[in-house]
């Protein structure tokens, strides 16, 4: 193997590694977000109603449920995507 095909396999995986990091990043925030804005403005949101309950309880018991199965499709979809360029890139080295 030459030096400067080390050198692009070596920048592939620094380049691979740095947009993981960023994703993951971005879904614990929108994560945290969610999970922490609702419990923060509880009190707030259960002056109004959805249905006949509280509008904090409605996120907490469905809308949480449902934005966490939404992240973990993001998630998967953009990993598959992400390591599928990534193994393109390995085969044609």
């Amino acid at each position: 193997m030459s030096d400067q095909s080390t050198q692009t396999s070596a920048n592939n995986r620094l380049h691979y590694w740095r947009r993981t990091r960023q994703f993951t990043m971005i879904m614990l925030l929108v994560w945290f977000a969610a999970t922490f804005g609702i419990i923060w403005f509880a009190r707030e949101l259960s002056t109004i109603s959805f249905f006949g309950w509280p509008l904090s309880f409605y996120l907490v018991a469905q809308g949480a449920v449902l934005l966490y199965s939404v992240l973990i499709g993001v998630h998967t979809y953009y990993m598959g995507k992400l390591d599928e360029g990534a193994k393109q890139e390995h085969e044609v080295e």
